[in-house]
């Protein structure tokens, strides 16, 4: 099939990779426009589109998939199929009736289960043990459309959302390949989603990612799992922000502390919760670079009773 594949982030690449290496004939890509980036902001290409540039394929930018005149650029591409993972922006009834089979979505919750734009990071933050990815077909509702293929994935007790991302990217590449060759050879039938079990997965703010020191031990470490790397688990010290990378929600027992409250030694650095003490593994002041945080106790030198906000 002629496929014109459709996705932004680093999280596509493993996919928009598989395609470039299966039988289909990958003939152009979509994806979203330059964006400032570094210090300088200077504009750069999204991932996909530096592969694809990296492949010679024609590459669309358009603001968005609503804007005139893209169903027409797209369709002159002649795709039979368009894959998309992660691309960032609605896709219209006349742009999705493109391609005569349609759109593949690439989506990483075992839907019904968490539609929208963070699945990963809402199953680490409502503490589920298994997720997964589902390719379906795309259709104007959110993440509603009619399934093609599934894969779960255990989430282990110390995964990130980067971490359990890069794993369900990779996998998940091979679920999208076969979801085209299963479309092709009509040895894949769409099933309809289940009404039961939705679930919904909004982008998350940095506001998400503060932490609530009254809470639960094990809930603020599901808050720095599931925010890293974005938007960002974080705290303030002294009136600056601190941002949480690591920590393990357990501390030895003779360790009590006040919920924000900090107990720095040699080599750890303890923070109370609502359930007991946690400890701090890394941490990352604001403007600097991530550091162990017993490091970064002994650079400001933490008193004792010293509390976090």
């Amino acid at each position: 099939m002629r496929v014109v594949f459709a996705g932004t982030p680093e999280a596509a690449l493993p996919s928009l990779r598989a395609i470039a290496a299966s039988p289909h004939e990958l003939v152009g890509v979509v994806t979203r426009p330059d964006a400032p980036a570094g210090r300088g902001r200077t504009l750069r290409p999204s991932p996909v589109a530096a592969v694809a540039a990296e492949f010679g394929l024609p590459v669309l930018k358009p603001r968005s998939a609503k804007e005139p005149g893209f169903a027409v650029e797209l369709a002159q591409l002649e795709p039979d199929v368009c894959p998309v993972v992660a691309y960032g922006s609605i896709v219209p009834r006349p742009v999705l009736d493109v391609p005569r089979f349609g759109w593949v979505n690439l989506h990483f919750s075992l839907l019904p289960a968490w539609r929208g734009a963070a699945p990963v990071q809402h199953a680490i933050l409502h503490g589920d043990e298994v997720t997964g990815a589902t390719a379906f077909l795309l259709e104007e509702g959110m993440d509603t459309g009619p399934i093609l293929g599934t894969m779960t994935e255990t989430i282990r007790p110390t995964d990130t959302s980067g971490d359990l991302l890069g794993r369900l990217a990779d996998a998940g590449a091979g679920l999208l390949v076969a979801a085209l060759d299963g479309l092709e050879n009509g040895a894949i039938t769409p099933v309809p989603q289940p009404a039961d079990g939705v679930s919904l997965a909004p982008k998350l703010t940095v506001a998400d990612g503060e932490i609530r020191w009254q809470e639960p031990a094990f809930a603020i470490d599901r808050r720095v799992r599931g925010c890293t790397p974005a938007p960002g688990a974080w705290t303030t010290f002294r009136g600056a922000r601190l941002k949480v990378i690591r920590a393990e929600p357990r501390a030895p027992e003779d360790v009590a502390l006040a919920p924000g409250a900090l107990h720095a030694t040699k080599n750890a650095v303890y923070a109370g919760t609502g359930t007991g003490a946690i400890r701090l593994d890394t941490v990352q002041p604001h403007g600097k670079k991530a550091m162990p945080a017993a490091d970064w106790a002994r650079g400001v030198r933490v008193a004792e009773g010293e509390t976090l906000a």
